[in-house]
């Protein structure tokens, strides 16, 4: 019997444990002198063991995902992130640094059939840049292809000019940047299977939700606008770090806007609060959370796109 295209599946249903030295700064503060150098990897691991069984597929970074993968349930995609940290980015061009211990050639014997890039990208930076950009890009798709390997990509939108993204001027701006950057990475050329991006518009600056930049109208065309520049690629939008009600609510926008999109990935809009726990009470207080209300959050998430 032959294995199915990894993620063909809707809606696609996923968790992302890939963060790195911002995640294990959280752990060390909330854990205080109790801090351990296995923390990082203890809690990533429970919430694969949690989280998994519930969802399609479960996102793990470069450093750790060979010790994680075994902790991924049967029936969930494993996907691989192909890069060293999603931290070390430099302040100029703002690339990411890919891992110096994993080739994509790597993937196959590993048994991960989705890798996932991610790239800050802003449409009006320097020529210069963006052809580097494009041109990694490129490279990772064409690998990607030559190895069997179903290519994920993540561009995360910045403008220079505006550098509060929680402002009103950045969630004006927002849609837009979001929408040219699915354009110009659906083009064929960079042999993206699906792409991960972020919800074209900050829900804290649209009517009905906190302080508004945009009418709800205006936020349903900015919804379907922007996924329609994804053409025929599979579109999943990210949390972005916002919390889990305001993803939550975006996600029900989104599906009562009429845009087309395949699913979601999540991480910390799920299981952030559990950072907390596993400080104060220790790692099995948290992976009762994760088991109880991580399992009900990802099942209100899969509720919302249903």
């Amino acid at each position: 019997m032959t294995r199915s295209e990894p993620l063909s599946m809707r809606p696609i249903r996923g968790v992302a444990v890939d963060q790195g030295s911002g995640l294990a700064r959280m752990l060390r503060q909330a854990r205080g002198a109790k801090a351990g150098k296995g923390d990082l990897l203890l809690f990533k691991r429970l919430v694969a063991e949690q989280l998994s069984p519930e969802a399609s597929t479960l996102l793990v970074d470069a450093n750790y995902g060979r010790e994680l993968l075994p902790s991924i349930a049967p029936g969930c995609e494993s996907m691989l992130a192909y890069e060293a940290d999603v931290y070390r980015i430099a302040d100029e061009d703002r690339m990411t640094v890919l891992p110096e211990d994993l080739r994509i050639a790597d993937y196959p014997g590993l048994g991960v059939r989705v890798l996932k890039f991610f790239l800050y990208f802003a449409p009006n930076d320097p020529a210069p840049i963006n052809a580097q950009k494009f041109e990694r890009v490129r490279r990772i798709g064409a690998e990607c292809r030559e190895h069997g390997i179903t290519f994920l990509f993540e561009p995360i939108v910045y403008d220079r000019a505006v550098p509060d993204e929680d402002g009103a001027e950045f969630a004006r701006l927002k849609p837009r940047l979001v929408t040219e950057a699915t354009r110009l990475f659906a083009a064929p050329e960079f042999g993206i299977d699906i792409l991960k991006v972020q919800i074209p518009l900050n829900l804290s600056h649209v009517e009905g939700f906190g302080t508004p930049t945009m009418t709800r109208p205006e936020a349903a065309a900015a919804l379907r606008h922007a996924a329609e520049a994804a053409g025929d690629i599979p579109l999943l939008y990210l949390s972005a770090g916002v919390t889990f009600e305001r993803f939550e609510s975006s996600l029900k926008l989104a599906v009562e806007s009429g845009a087309g999109f395949a699913g979601f990935m999540c991480g910390r809009a799920i299981w952030n609060d559990a950072i907390a726990i596993f400080g104060n009470d220790g790692p099995t207080a948290a992976e009762a959370w994760l088991a109880d209300e991580g399992r009900r959050r990802l099942a209100r998430l899969s509720e919302a796109v249903a």
